[in-house]
């Protein structure tokens, strides 16, 4: 994207060739580019970003289109996928938390507007990828897949697939103001994006089914007694709890808390003597390590253990 200044830079040289007479109404031209310029200036509506000693390793990925209360449309999509991308390329992440710049509204689900102008085969593939983009926060059949702990900061809203977001996140913290809700039966479709998969693993099946057939709202307080939300604290209080939690993975072995992702979401799939196979495979990968003689030097010289992820 153009920085501001080169943009309002090219918008003085065009205005100042193509003005029109005075009294006289704007060409087509100009109002053509006036939009332009409009869409170019906009923030891009995912932000990433790395924060720096001592807490390098952990990640912002944070959600930012005001304007439509972090509704998730084409531009969101294409932002989410790519920060992933970014984010799975960066041997040095170890921790992401995904959280809201937007007051009080952590992401208000789908953004319907753009929705009312798709076909059927458009929604179909739009809500495809954004079923595999949020299976890519997990650990679990997907060649795609983050392997790093992901914390979902929630701060008010969480709607439909704002929801779906958050439940693919491997923990969630609320602040006690916030609002969940799956509605979408209410629009005569269903949660696509994983949630009547995700919601009754964590809640149960009979309690999912409430949830999802009658699309109602519930609390933080109600959200944290079910198991939704790890923690519910005061309100505008989630981000520094979350970050507490990513500080303290954040200091443990790098590829212990890659392979412990790994071996409980791939071993809750699958019955107990093929989970523990699954656990042995994993345990595989860190007994070679660095890391782990790291480790077992640190407890006997009785110090911090500088891990190195290799």
């Amino acid at each position: 994207m153009r920085s501001l200044r080169g943009l309002l830079a090219v918008s003085g040289h065009l205005a100042a060739r193509h003005a029109p007479p005075s009294g006289a109404s704007s060409s087509p031209h100009s109002v053509l580019f006036a939009r332009a310029l409009q869409i170019l200036s906009q923030p891009e509506p995912v932000r990433l970003h790395k924060l720096s000693a001592p807490d390098s390793g952990i990640v912002e990925l944070r959600l930012e289109r005001p304007e439509a209360r972090n509704a998730i449309g084409k531009e969101m999509l294409k932002g989410l996928r790519s920060a992933m991308d970014k984010v799975k390329a960066d041997s040095t992440a170890n921790v992401v938390l995904v959280a809201s710049s937007v007051p009080k509204v952590f992401c208000a689900g789908a953004d319907l507007k753009e929705r009312r102008l798709m076909g059927p085969s458009e929604v179909r593939e739009f809500v495809n990828t954004l079923r595999a983009t949020f299976s890519s926060f997990e650990f679990f059949l997907c060649e795609q897949a983050l392997p790093i702990p992901t914390i979902a900061v929630v701060e008010g809203a969480a709607f439909g697939g704002g929801l779906e977001l958050a439940l693919s996140c491997d923990l969630r913290i609320c602040g006690e103001s916030a609002t969940f809700s799956l509605p979408e039966t209410g629009l005569a479709i269903i949660p696509g994006a994983g949630g009547t998969q995700r919601l009754p693993r964590i809640v149960g099946r009979a309690r999912a089914k409430e949830l999802i057939f009658t699309g109602r709202r519930f609390d933080a307080t109600e959200a944290v007694n079910m198991g939704v939300v790890n923690y519910c604290v005061p309100g505008g209080e989630a981000y520094q709890k979350a970050l507490e939690l990513a500080r303290e993975i954040n200091q443990k072995g790098p590829l212990a808390i890659r392979m412990a992702k790994k071996a409980i979401n791939e071993g809750v799939e699958v019955d107990l003597s093929s989970a523990l196979a699954v656990e042995e495979e994993c345990y595989e990968q860190v007994l070679h390590t660095q890391d782990r003689l790291e480790g077992l030097a640190a407890f006997a010289e009785k110090r911090r253990p500088l891990y190195t992820g290799k």
